[in-house]
C-alpha cells in the first residue's frame, strides 16, 4: 500500500473527507533511507484541528513499513481553497464549486 493512500486513512472530522481527497497534502518525499517529509496545510490558519490532523499523519507514518524518519511541516503558501479537494469529490460533495 502507498503512503498516499495510508494517509487517506487520515479524516477531517469537521468536513468528514479524509486529507489527501481534501487536497491539504501539498508535498510528500521519502528518501532511500525512509526520511519521509509530508507538506500539509489545513483548510484555515485557525483551524482548530491541526494539532490533531498532524498528530493523525505522525501515526500513520509510524505504522508504516519501511520508514524510519517522519517529518511533518505545516505551510501556509499557498493558501488552500475549495478547489483543491479533488475534483471528483469536489463534483459530488462539494457541487456550488465543481465548474472550476
Amino acid at each position: 500500500m502507498e503512503l498516499v493512500d495510508r494517509l487517506q486513512a487520515v479524516i477531517d472530522p469537521e468536513i468528514g473527507l479524509n486529507i489527501v481527497d481534501l487536497g491539504l497534502i501539498y508535498d510528500l518525499q521519502v528518501s532511500l533511507e525512509g526520511t519521509v517529509v509530508v507538506k500539509l496545510t489545513m483548510t484555515t490558519p485557525a483551524c482548530p484541528l491541526s494539532g490533531y490532523i498532524k498528530r493523525e499523519v505522525a501515526r500513520v507514518l509510524q505504522r508504516t513499513p519501511g520508514i524510519r524518519r517522519g517529518i511533518i511541516e505545516l505551510v501556509w503558501e499557498p493558501p488552500w481553497s475549495p478547489y483543491m479537494i479533488d475534483p471528483e469529490v469536489r463534483r459530488c460533495r462539494f457541487p456550488m464549486y465543481a465548474r472550476y
